[in-house]
C-alpha cells in the first residue's frame, strides 16, 4: 500500500522500534525503505540482516537528501516519511488509506497525529506519555490509551508522518537540498506542494503515532530554516501556516478550499516589500 521511508543516523534502539511497529500494527503490507546514515551503532548490519530495502552514505547527509534517496526506491503509489523516533499506534494505515478514498483527486498531503510525551503548546499533538525513551517505553500502556486519544481531523499537515503520493513527490523534486540537515524542509515541502495546486493538508485524528521528540534534531547543528524560508518563499512560515495551511484548526464540516484570507495576502505583500528593500542595500 504505501512506501514508507526513514531516514536514521545512529539511532538504533528507536528504529528497531519503530520498524517493529510498523509490522505489529499495520493493517497493509508497507514497503519500508531506510536511509542509513553512517550507521556505525550497527545500524547498517541489522537492516541488512533484517532484509530491509535501504540506502546508505558513510557520513549523515542531512534529511533531505536521505529521504530523496530513499524515496528514488519507492514503488508503492503512496510514500509515507516517517521519522526514526516513532512507534505507530494500532489502525493508523487504515485511517490514512480510509481518507484517501475520499479525496477529490490525488493532489493531498495527509499526516498521521503525533502523541507526545511532553506538552509544548503544539495543538496538532496529543500529549501522553508513555515513556521519554526507548529504554523505558510503556507500548502496552500507549495501546491501551488509544480509543481515548483519537481526536477530530484537523488542518495544516505538515509534520511527519506525512502521506503524498509518489507522482506529487517526484514532480515537486522532493525535499530541497539547500535545506540540508532539514530546519524548515517540511514547511518548504508543503509550500512546494501549494505551489502546485495543493489545497488539502489534513491531519487525520485517528491515525495515531507515538513521537518521542527530537532524538535525532538535538545532535545536529541546525541550519537557519526560517530565514532561508523567508528569503525563498517571500513570506515567514508563521504566515503560511496560519493564513495558508490554518494549522491546527479542526477541519469541521469537510474541507475547504478557499484561498487564503486578504489579511494573509496583506502580510506576504509586507514580507516581499520588505525582503526588497533589504536588498537595495547590497
Amino acid at each position: 500500500m504505501f512506501s514508507i521511508i526513514i531516514p536514521t543516523w545512529n539511532n538504533l534502539p528507536y528504529l528497531k522500534v519503530v520498524v517493529d511497529s510498523i509490522r505489529r500494527h499495520s493493517q497493509y503490507e508497507h514497503q519500508v525503505i531506510i536511509h542509513v546514515n553512517d550507521g556505525s551503532d550497527g545500524t547498517l548490519s541489522w537492516v541488512r540482516e533484517q532484509g530491509i530495502a535501504h540506502t546508505a552514505s558513510p557520513d549523515n547527509i542531512g534529511i533531505c537528501h536521505a529521504v530523496n534517496l530513499a524515496a528514488s526506491h519507492a514503488q508503492r503509489d503512496y510514500v509515507v516519511y516517517m521519522n526514526d523516533d516513532m512507534y505507530v499506534c494500532p489502525g493508523w494505515d487504515e485511517a490514512l488509506v480510509k481518507h484517501i478514498g475520499q479525496m477529490p483527486s490525488d493532489l493531498f498531503m495527509l499526516s498521521g497525529t503525533m502523541v507526545e510525551p511532553v506538552d509544548t503548546g503544539n495543538r496538532c499533538v496529543v500529549v501522553h506519555d508513555a515513556g521519554r525513551d526507548a529504554a523505558h517505553f510503556r507500548p502496552d500502556e500507549l495501546i491501551a490509551a488509544v480509543p481515548r486519544l483519537k481526536r477530530a481531523d484537523w488542518l495544516g499537515a505538515t509534520w511527519p508522518p506525512t502521506l503524498v503520493h509518489r507522482d506529487w513527490w517526484n514532480r515537486v523534486g522532493g525535499y530541497s537540498s539547500e535545506l540540508s540537515p532539514g530546519m524548515s524542509s517540511d514547511n518548504d515541502f508543503s509550500m512546494k506542494l501549494w505551489h502546485a495546486g495543493c489545497r488539502i493538508f489534513l491531519g487525520v485524528g485517528d491515525s495515531l503515532v507515538y513521537h518521542f521528540q527530537q532524538k535525532t534534531t538535538g545532535k545536529i547543528v541546525k541550519n537557519n530554516g526560517r530565514k532561508q524560508f523567508l528569503s525563498k518563499w517571500g513570506m515567514t512560515q508563521a504566515t503560511f501556516d496560519r493564513y495558508y495551511l490554518r494549522r491546527g484548526e479542526p477541519a469541521e464540516g469537510g474541507i475547504e478550499l478557499d484561498t487564503p484570507a486578504a489579511r494573509g495576502r496583506l502580510k506576504r505583500a509586507l514580507w516581499r516589500g520588505r525582503i526588497k528593500r533589504a536588498l537595495s542595500f547590497d
